[in-house]
């Protein structure tokens, strides 16, 4: 369903939550307000918006090899304690996490992260693409494209490999929500045989 701005707008205002997490919010709910706040809450998204601005300086290194020792992860997430880092929940948390990014080869952890050229390049080839189109439902294709393209290279954006419902930023709240601290996954490395070595992800370490 078409989502009104307005309403995406005070529910951020109310939350503290993302432009996505609010639009899906206000779907899931069919427009109605207070039951998209309940919806964040449950999710516990609302919950660590709120947190965004602690600083998460724990947290742990996790790893995952597949593929016969031809494939390994290396993924740092971060919490506000050790105690949390220790628990059975974060330390799942991180497998699950590095997994995913052994699997779904994402490019950053965050939409914000890609260089802005990458993002400019995809726009030129989608726009190319509906040439011949009004302008207006030219923008529309290409953000359309763009979301599903942050979708699939996104790690925060992308469907969970084990529930495709879920995206990762869904974990990583939800997780928060429940363990009452800011949770953030901060860099990552994937190693896959013969390619070259790239870090993605906030590449300064945790104040």
């Amino acid at each position: 369903m078409d989502v009104n701005a307005n309403l995406v707008r005070e529910l951020r205002d109310k939350t503290g939550a993302g432009v996505m997490d609010c639009k899906k919010a206000l779907a899931e709910s069919k427009g109605s307000l207070e039951e998209a706040v309940v919806w964040l809450r449950e999710k516990g998204i609302a919950a660590a918006a709120k947190r965004a601005g602690r600083v998460a300086s724990e947290g742990t290194v996790g790893t995952y090899i597949h593929a016969g020792g031809k494939l390994g992860v290396l993924v740092e997430i971060n919490c506000e304690s050790d105690f949390v880092a220790k628990t059975a929940e974060f330390q799942t948390l991180v497998k699950e996490v590095a997994m995913q990014i052994a699997a779904a080869n994402p490019r950053s952890v965050r939409r914000e992260e890609l260089p802005a050229e990458v993002i400019e390049q995809e726009r030129q080839i989608y726009a190319s693409q509906a040439v011949g189109k009004p302008a207006a439902v030219i923008s529309k294709i290409v953000e359309g494209k763009l979301e599903k393209f942050f979708a699939e290279f996104c790690l925060y954006e992308q469907a969970w490999v084990r529930d495709p419902n879920r995206r990762i930023k869904d974990l990583v709240g939800e997780l928060s929500g429940k363990l009452g601290e800011k949770i953030e996954v901060r860099r990552f490395v994937r190693f896959q045989l013969g390619e070259n070595l790239e870090s993605r992800g906030t590449a300064s370490t945790a104040e």
